[in-house]
């Protein structure tokens, strides 16, 4: 077994399946992506709940809704008004070059990570966490958990970037959506349980007996 696929294994058995990402719909999981930027769960869904209870949560409603209405209603994700810039610059995007945003789900993986990329706000992880939490393609999402657990485990340099980070990945697993998917949301858990930023809890964490050389740099 590799160690990648051991990692994840120990990860599985530790905390089970995770049923990422929390979505009803391919649409929603998108503006979550947004709303998430440098805040808590906790708090975008406080702001997807008042976006479903004004009606705003399909594309034609929000892209139609007023920047103030749309911040009022975000609100408690924090950045408001950024994000109601990046929301509108996400729903503006698909509307002039696709014109719907079922159309997203006939591109390529490459060609609709090209296109998130290229609007203003989005930048690689919350493209990637669209592309593979609503559209279910292969790519695998890279956070501030992964890099802070994979270089405390010497499996990587500090200065690897984030392509280099993801490119590791896809090289040592096989191209399936749903792996990918598990691995990102254990990889979050352990972040967030054991692998903290300040005081990590390395003694019970379910990845204490995995070390590695450094592999990228």
């Amino acid at each position: 077994m590799s160690l990648f696929k051991e990692i994840f294994q120990k990860l599985f058995d530790h905390f089970g399946k995770q049923n990422w990402w929390p979505g009803e719909t391919p649409f929603e999981v998108c503006v979550g992506a947004i709303l998430t930027q440098n805040t808590a769960w906790s708090n975008v869904e406080h702001a997807i709940e008042n976006l479903k209870k004004q009606n705003l949560l399909n594309f034609e409603s929000l892209l139609k809704a007023s920047p103030e209405i749309v911040a009022q209603a975000i609100r408690p994700a924090g950045y408001f008004n950024i994000k109601t810039k990046r929301l509108k610059n996400f729903l503006e995007g698909i509307a002039k070059e696709f014109g719907t945003f079922d159309a997203l789900f006939h591109l390529s993986k490459d060609h609709l990570r090209e296109f998130l990329l290229s609007l203003k706000g989005i930048g690689p992880e919350t493209a990637d966490s669209m592309v593979l939490y609503a559209f279910e393609k292969p790519v695998f999402v890279v956070d501030a958990y992964t890099k802070r657990i994979l270089v405390r485990h010497r499996l990587i340099e500090e200065e690897a970037d984030y392509f280099q980070t993801q490119e590791f990945f896809e090289n040592a697993l096989e191209n399936d959506p749903k792996l990918f998917n598990e691995y990102h949301a254990l990889i979050v858990m352990t972040g967030k349980n054991y692998c903290k930023k300040s005081k990590p809890n390395c003694a019970h964490c379910p990845l204490k007996e995995v070390n590695g050389g450094p592999i990228l740099g």
